[in-house]
């Protein structure tokens, strides 16, 4: 495949090259340059007028949610964080089966290609379905065509046999999918306030065996802090570390209640720090310092819809009600963090839109009313640049959405079928306690 006459915009660094050809070969890009001429059967699709960009990650989030909008309240009004967890998002995942596990993907992965999200970093609980849950999801995300990276939530909640079964779920589809081009594994944890010390190091022990990090909640409210200091006289920070958690590639979503130094030691670590600004709003939870993440930060909506255009915004201004002032080298991180975690898992490079890089790419047909430079790509990006001006993606080499069309799925069906499983989703629900 040639994309001929496109203007490519890349986020970090800011660069503008305009008129530039990609040729596309086995889902990489092998040539970058002005004027290349097509080969022998070779697809051409020319973009004079629009521009194309790489495609947009999303570092933590939760599938299962999709089903989740509108559904009935609880009785009574959560009061706190482990009330959210327990009134809402407990007695949800308790419910999933393996329709809404499948149906929950498919939505969150439709909705997310058509925005321009060409990855998903999932974190899934499902305590009454956990073996093959994950291909489940798997299977949805073929479907679409999205990139992916996949984890079971272990926890204590459920008791051991639960526990033992998700870390076998973890072994299971990492071990299978290792050399996967489009899907890979990663070991999950919910958080060290619903982990005990021996399933820490179990999850720990399975991080070594498969050679990844561990995707787990930390200090997304202050009862994780808590918990470790009142059960283990310890830190967060330190108690990960003691078990074998804080590791090179593991993922951290929220970060919001640590002591200054605990970032410092993440990054040292070759951890990933994952904010999430709707889902921190929406709980009440507090404001993530930011700035402390330094360059292994990276921008995830922890179960809210996958529209990193607008999550980046609402990062943004965030920012700004909090008095922050947010530098450009540091919104960039966030926005490109995701990718960077993507190239570590995948062993590829993800994100910049040269040779030998895969060829995730967003076509977007963007009319800047002010001029477009380098020095202020960020701010279009940010104040311009939004989620409906999306025509075209691709992932691996293969157009996943062209001409607004999502290639190969039944949009019609897949929301039809989402809504009555939706609907059965919310009944049963009820029933758990």
């Amino acid at each position: 495949m040639l994309i001929k006459n496109s203007t490519l915009l890349t986020l970090s660094p800011p660069s503008i090259d305009q008129q530039t050809d990609l040729r596309i070969e086995n889902g990489v890009i092998t040539e970058q340059g002005r004027n290349l001429q097509p080969g022998d059967g070779e697809e051409v699709h020319d973009f004079t007028g629009k521009y194309v960009m790489p495609g947009l990650p999303c570092a933590h989030t939760h599938m299962y949610s999709s089903l989740a909008r509108g559904m009935p309240p609880p009785d009574e009004p959560p009061r706190n964080f482990p009330e959210i967890l327990q009134k809402i998002w407990w007695r949800l995942d308790r419910a999933l089966d393996e329709e809404s596990i499948y149906y929950s993907a498919l939505i969150g992965a439709l909705e997310a290609v058509r925005w321009g999200t060409t990855l998903l970093i999932d974190h899934h609980a499902s305590p009454s379905y956990i073996p093959n849950s994950l291909d489940i999801i798997k299977r949805a995300f073929e479907e679409v065509g999205i990139r992916g990276v996949l984890c079971y939530e272990v926890t204590d909640r459920g008791g051991m046999e639960k526990r033992d079964q998700g870390v076998e779920e973890n072994e299971r589809f990492i071990k299978a999918n290792k050399d996967n081009p489009l899907i890979r594994g990663i070991v999950g944890a919910h958080a060290s306030f619903t982990l005990g010390d021996y399933s820490l190091k179990k999850i720990a022990a399975l991080a070594d065996t498969v050679d990844t990090g561990v995707h787990i909640h930390v200090a997304e409210d202050a009862c994780d802090v808590r918990d470790a200091k009142e059960k283990y006289n310890t830190d967060l920070i330190s108690r990960l570390e003691m078990h074998g958690i804080l590791r090179n590639g593991s993922i951290f979503a929220h970060c919001i209640h640590l002591a200054q130094d605990d970032y410092s030691r993440i990054r040292n670590a070759g951890g990933w720090m994952i904010h999430n600004p709707r889902s921190n709003m929406n709980n009440n939870v507090g404001y993530a310092p930011v700035l402390l993440f330094g360059d292994r930060g990276g921008l995830g909506t922890d179960g809210f819809p996958a529209d990193m255009f607008e999550d980046a915004k609402i990062m943004f201004l965030k920012m700004r009600d909090a008095g922050v002032s947010p530098d450009p080298l540091t919104l960039e991180n966030f926005i490109t963090g995701g990718a960077k975690i993507a190239s570590e898992i995948f062993d590829k490079k993800i994100g910049p839109l040269e040779k030998n890089a895969a060829a995730d790419l967003v076509v977007l047909d963007y009319k800047p009313p002010t001029p477009l430079t380098e020095d202020n790509l960020l701010f279009h990006y940010l104040f311009g640049m939004r989620s409906p001006m999306v025509e075209s993606v691709m992932v691996n080499g293969k157009w996943v959405v062209k001409d607004r069309k999502v290639i190969g799925v039944d949009i019609e069906s897949a929301y039809e079928e989402a809504s009555k499983a939706a609907a059965k989703l919310w009944e049963k629900m009820k029933s758990v306690t």
